[in-house]
């Protein structure tokens, strides 16, 4: 039922767009206590009694975009008089959803279509057939936020939407299914469903005089990134390693640019010269055609081609344009092909269809029109900006590999580890805050981090900032990749963090130093007994990297250790991890 919501008075020092949010904010909060508006609000004076529309926005987030999003969506509906609250999906089930009137879901996907670890819970929840109280009384729309580049596209989006249909609620506005690129489509759904819930925006009486004031320093971010000066870009491998993992700095002096531990740094890359090359001579072009850029400025087809478009895997509409199949599903997160489909722009260029003389060949122009945008990369960032104050610190496997007898290379690892250069690049960065994902914020807590390979990145910059602030809750780290030989990733630092005592304990596993592999999940195991007791002292346990494959593996030794250690059934064991979870004493940084 709506509620009447006394609302700041037209007299109060705020602008005609704060006092629009804050209304919409404050009508959130009050809407949802059984005592109506707060004595403070009251004291404002006598207000005009207006009818605000409770709604729920609720997002599930694994790295914190749908969260932000969630958040620009509660500000825009308390502009159009909305009592909007915003809900982690971790604090609601299906009984307190059932109590809800009008529901926008943004929730995103990540690994083989799993949803965020804060979602699992509800996830699962509505997956049954029946619930203890039907959702006929609600209304709803989801956002869901995916890659293309994965099979399971959208998936936990999709499987909110089909939930929550089932279950008796009823769609306002069609899901809209977002890839990386999510601006544009993000802002139409999110107008349309405010729209459809019945509120146009609230009055906001003349229009207020404006005040002279200096403009804010523009904050960085994907449409404008800072340009950082790369500081050095070394290799952390020994030679002889199959793998090449680079230890990477860059300057963020006078940028402004705060991260804190657990954070994600996005760089934006370029494309590799010989590819755009490459690109360039199949279409018979020599590069300086004039293109639309994304921002409708137009530049030469080459730098197009070099720092706007994306040259990984075509579109349909691409496909379509060179006369090929339209992919029935998208490639997984592996970097096996998808049989008969291209695996990149350049592969569906040579095998189109179309002749290659000048009436056949498309436009440079038809051909951008038909790339995605190149979109930043995201880093677990390595550092503390507490020990490493004005620098930001990634670690980066660079990625190499060869499809059909043709070389491959990551847009972004390769960029920087061979085209960018330290002492003369700057490389456009941003911050990707990431609140779910933080050391203790109890200095007497311990941790326990299971991070192989570059999931070591955002431990690294946990142990540091333990040290930094001298934090005394003990350390463990599970640490593990090829050979102890030549990757050993960070050796010396780790044993130096040792040595003082920040690192309580390290356990490591190569899985090529003898005949049977091991990997971290095994030592896990080893350690059953001890792993578990430090949970039950408190202990946070925090996981990075590989989604598809590690982290399953790691989340199934989890639920073993506590089944064996502590006595436990798969069913308590199942509810132990679920209570970690919902706690934010188990987080996991996977990609």
């Amino acid at each position: 039922m709506s509620t009447a919501i006394p609302l700041i008075p037209d007299s109060a020092p705020f602008s005609a767009e704060q006092r629009a949010w804050l209304n919409g904010f404050f009508a959130g909060i009050f809407s949802r206590t059984s005592g109506g508006a707060s004595p403070q609000v009251a004291a404002l004076g006598p207000q005009p009694q207006r009818v605000l529309t409770p709604l729920t926005i609720l997002f599930g987030s694994q790295t914190g975009t749908a969260e932000g999003l969630a958040k620009r969506a509660a500000k825009e509906a308390g502009k159009r008089g909305f009592a909007a609250a915003v809900l982690d999906m971790a604090q609601i089930d299906p009984v307190k959803l059932a109590n809800e009137i009008n529901l926008l879901v943004i929730v995103s996907t990540y690994g083989d279509g799993e949803p965020p670890d804060s979602a699992k819970p509800l996830h699962a929840s509505l997956q049954v057939a029946t619930l203890p109280a039907p959702l006929a009384s609600l209304r709803y729309s989801v956002c869901a936020l995916g890659d293309t580049n994965y099979t399971q596209f959208c998936k936990c989006g999709q499987d909110f939407d089909n939930y929550l249909e089932r279950h008796g609620a009823t769609r306002i506005v069609p899901r809209i299914d977002c890839d990386l690129d999510y601006e544009e489509k993000f802002t139409t759904w999110l107008n349309t469903a405010l729209s459809h819930l019945g509120l146009q925006p609230i009055p906001t009486g003349p229009a207020e005089a404006p005040v002279a004031t200096a403009d804010p320093p523009a904050a960085y971010s994907k449409k404008n990134p800072f340009r950082a000066p790369l500081l050095a870009s070394r290799p952390l491998n020994a030679p002889g390693s199959a793998k090449q993992v680079n230890h990477v700095e860059f300057d963020l002096s006078g940028s402004g640019l705060l991260y804190e531990a657990g954070d994600a740094l996005a760089v934006i890359p370029h494309n590799c010269p010989s590819l755009v090359a490459e690109v360039l001579a199949t279409l018979g072009c020599d590069g300086e055609e004039a293109v639309p850029a994304p921002d409708g400025s137009t530049v030469p087809f080459r730098r197009a081609l070099t720092e706007f478009y994306d040259l990984g895997k075509p579109t349909a509409d691409l496909l379509a344009l060179c006369e090929l199949a339209p992919p029935v599903t998208a490639r997984s997160s592996t970097l096996e092909p998808t049989p008969t489909l291209p695996l990149h722009v350049i592969d569906a260029l040579l095998q189109s269809k179309f002749e290659h003389s000048k009436p056949k060949v498309p436009a440079p122009a038809e051909i951008v029109g038909r790339l995605r945008k190149l979109q930043p990369r995201l880093y677990s960032i390595s550092s503390s900006p507490r020990a490493h104050p004005g620098q930001v610190h990634l670690t980066v496997g660079v990625v190499r590999y060869e499809n059909d007898g043709r070389p491959r290379k990551g847009v972004c690892s390769t960029f920087l580890a061979e085209r960018a250069v330290p002492g003369s690049a700057q490389v456009g960065v941003f911050v990707h805050s990431n609140k779910a994902f933080r050391p203790p914020t109890d200095g007497d807590a311990a941790m326990i981090m299971v991070g192989p390979g570059t999931g070591i990145a955002p431990f690294r910059a946990f142990l540091h900032e333990r040290k930094a602030v001298g934090a005394k809750g003990k350390n463990w780290l599970f640490f593990g990749d090829q050979r102890t030989a030549t990757d050993f990733l960070y050796r010396e630092e780790l044993a130096a963090l040792k040595q003082e005592g920040v690192l309580t304990r390290l356990d490591t596993a190569f899985s090529r130093d003898q005949a049977e592999k091991i990997y971290v999940q095994h030592r896990m195991l080893e350690h059953a007994a001890e792993l578990y007791a430090w949970l039950e002292a408190g202990a946070h346990f925090y996981v990075c990297g590989d989604a598809s494959r590690m982290a399953k593996d790691v989340d199934a030794a989890l639920h073993t250790v506590i089944e064996r250690a502590g006595g436990k059934t798969a069913a308590e064991a199942t509810a132990y991890v679920l209570l970690l979870r919902t706690t934010k004493r188990y987080a996991r940084d996977v990609y």
